[in-house]
């Protein structure tokens, strides 16, 4: 698949894994249910499980089963470094928003704001670290040393 077609569907994962986010970031500030740090928390965690399954099957074409080591935590990790930034700046941004007096429908555009400004300025480092490290196509011997033992041992055959 060429680079300009998988920056495509990437930008439309996104979008897509935004949107999910955003939605239950402002739903969740604006009816006060939480404190706006953990309902970042909370809608960056939703927002995971759509960008991590359409990166992998829909833009890197992988297919079958999820490697733990190799893809899922470090695309937790890297997931975690963006909410540990947007949530410092989710934080900063509605107390800033509640100290001048804003409504709650303002400090919730405000949280989605500081939100899509962090993840938007770690979106182009995810993409090389997606493509060129958790995503990248392995020779068989590589992509096997990426694997538990237990998914490398061989299956016991019936008799």
């Amino acid at each position: 698949m060429s680079l300009v077609r998988k920056l495509a569907r990437y930008t439309f994962v996104s979008a897509i894994s935004t949107t999910v986010s955003l939605a239950v970031l402002g739903a969740l500030v604006a009816t006060a249910a939480v404190t706006p740090g953990w309902a970042n928390v909370i809608a960056t965690g939703i927002g995971t499980v759509p960008s991590f399954e359409l990166n992998r099957r829909w833009v890197w074409r992988h297919r079958g089963r999820r490697l733990l080591v190799a893809q899922v935590l470090p695309f937790c990790a890297l997931s975690l470094l963006g909410l540990v930034l947007s949530t410092v700046a989710v934080h900063a941004a509605t107390a800033w928003a509640a100290s001048a007096g804003a409504a709650a429908t303002t400090r919730a555009l405000v949280a989605q704001a500081a939100n899509v400004g962090t993840f938007g300025a770690l979106w182009a480092v995810q993409f090389v670290v997606l493509d060129r490290v958790l995503f990248a196509r392995r020779p068989p011997a590589l992509a096997a040393a990426g694997r538990t033992r237990a998914e490398r041992a061989p299956t016991a055959r019936a008799a």
